[in-house]
């Protein structure tokens, strides 16, 4: 049984005063250090993460070249290995720095932790005892599960080795409420609910002098080259980015217990996809590679190549910006998170969207210095792919985006029940004047429709040739080609478009009527809009 608690207790009088006083000192002193610290291993991190995605990329590809040959083959999977454990490495350095890309959902942690038991046991052996305690009404958490898992897995590894093989290890979860007077003493804490895991064991415990370092990297009381210093590190900075907090009691001779509190969410639980085990394949679409270390876009392209995709690239955001303005139809958007030039890598893939509503977008980076993270977490949305990662890993991430987008328009395709006369449409809107595009989008997507959005002749050719088009609304007086030349062109390849002619001209000179073809003068409302598209387009 672990002994009492060893949080200070406060006293009275002047005495109080004095310790809050040198316990908020020693506080702000080891937050400064340990954010001193981060920063630094934040780096070192980034730039070897993407020396180990040259590696690793080239001994991929490298792997074709010498198949059959198992003495050669055996050296890649040792060089291979290496490049695994470095990534390891970069990873808790990342995590520690508390600049690793967390993508939190709304779990119940119970389930988790029972669904561990297994692995567990494996890892520490049959002479360590396991048993796990889950209190009824656990409270759900918005949390990265994957960084939970690896926070578990190591505490117990640290466990078993404090134990030498032989003891009783205990994970309990249960809901706690941290109280003002609680989150006084431990300065970057809010009061609150909070669901609480707590790894027990009945290993030698930790020296009370070395107790305040055991979560700064490197620090380890274990023999030379029998650990890295960094497992309590990665859990220290991980809880911490979550916005919660941990705590360690121990008594040399008693065990250790390392409780984590992680804060409380009232949503219900997402659904967890696990991309790994989707299917390992390529594909025939267009993929734009966006990257600025020469070696790292290389190895890249060449990869995507060898999984059938045809690949552009490009070295920074404003060169690619004008890749996807020329014209040509993208599939994917996968670019760098930080690169040099004034146009960020978030604002290409805006502005991407919206010159090809139809691209998805994927995000790789060893370390993301805010760009698309924000409080530790990843942007609403967003998919991000760390470096390094191997070939099946991309594979599988390219083709989950792709999915996804087809969902996402499947799904407001779907917004509308009822018989195909009835389901939505889908509309190009073609108009230079930025403000009324998006008004009119904004109007066929209140009716349930789908806008695609073109500035000018050429995009929206582009558009209609990338995505399949019910309705063409075209401003006439467009720079460039009119509006009248660009149905025109449309209805080379679909004869039978719909085309509504929006204007401020009543006559709309050069516009031939027919059942097909109408023209709406500006101003005009919804109510107009929907019966004009209603009537060329059979509604």
């Amino acid at each position: 049984m672990l002994p009492p608690s060893n949080e200070p207790s406060a006293t009275k009088g002047d005495e109080t005063v004095e310790f809050a006083a040198g316990l908020t000192q020693d506080q702000l002193r080891q937050a400064q250090k340990m954010d001193a610290i981060g920063k630094l291993t934040g780096g070192v991190a980034h730039d070897f993460n993407n020396l180990l995605q040259v590696i690793s990329g080239n001994l991929q590809l490298l792997a074709a070249d010498v198949a059959g040959n198992p003495r050669a083959e055996r050296r890649l999977a040792n060089a291979m290995a290496g490049v695994n454990r470095g990534s390891k490495l970069a990873a808790q350095l990342l995590a520690f720095g508390r600049r690793q890309p967390l993508a939190p959902k709304v779990v119940n942690i119970g389930r988790f932790v029972r669904e561990m038991d297994d692995l567990l046991r494996r890892t520490l052996g049959e002479e360590i005892e396991v048993e796990t305690v889950i209190a009824g009404g656990l409270w759900n958490t918005l949390v990265d599960i994957s960084n939970v898992e690896n926070a578990l897995l190591n505490l117990a590894i640290n466990a078993r080795d404090a134990m030498e093989g032989r003891g009783r290890l205990t994970i309990e979860a249960g809901n706690a409420l941290l109280d003002s007077t609680y989150v006084s003493a431990h300065g970057d804490l809010r009061p609150g609910q909070y669901v609480m895991i707590a790894v027990t064991d009945t290993g030698t415990g930790i020296a009370p002098e070395i107790i305040d370092q055991v979560f700064e990297p490197f620090f380890t009381t274990k023999p030379e080259g029998q650990g890295t210093g960094l497992g309590l590190s990665m859990v220290y900075g991980f809880v911490k980015q979550s916005g919660g907090h941990v705590k360690i009691y121990s008594e040399p001779g008693h065990g250790t217990t390392v409780k984590l509190y992680l804060p409380r969410s009232t949503q219900s639980e997402d659904r967890i996809v696990d991309i790994e085990n989707e299917d390992l394949r390529g594909g025939d679409e267009t993929v734009l590679v966006v990257e600025d270390d020469d070696a790292v876009r290389d190895t890249v392209v060449s990869m995507l190549g060898d999984l059938g995709y045809r690949v552009l690239k490009a070295r920074d955001a404003a060169s690619a910006l004008s890749i996807i303005e020329s014209g040509i139809a993208i599939d994917v958007l996968f670019t760098d998170v930080v690169m040099p030039g004034s146009l960020r890598s978030p604002e290409l893939a805006r502005k991407a969207v919206e010159r090809q509503p139809g691209i998805a977008v994927l995000f790789t980076s060893g370390y993301t210095e805010n760009a698309i993270v924000h409080g530790g977490r990843l942007d609403e949305g967003v998919e991000l792919l760390s470096k390094p990662y191997t070939r099946d890993q991309l594979a599988r991430r390219v083709r989950h985006v792709l999915a996804e987008k087809e969902r996402k328009v499947a799904n407001v395709l779907a917004a509308v029940p009822g018989p195909p006369a009835a389901r939505p449409l889908r509309v190009l809107v073609v108009e230079d004047d930025m403000l009324i595009r998006m008004s009119i989008s904004e109007m066929l997507e209140s009716r349930g429709h789908v806008a695609f959005e073109a500035a000018d002749g050429k995009e929206a050719l582009r558009l209609h040739e990338a995505q399949e088009i019910d309705v063409l609304l075209a401003d006439v007086g467009l720079p460039g080609m009119n509006g009248v030349e660009v149905a025109a062109r449309l209805r080379e390849s679909q004869p039978d478009l719909p085309v509504l002619y929006a204007t401020g001209d009543h006559t709309a000179n050069g516009v031939q009527r027919d059942h097909r073809t109408e023209v709406i003068v500006k101003p005009y409302g919804v109510a107009g809009l929907m019966e004009a598209i209603g009537r060329i387009a059979g509604r």
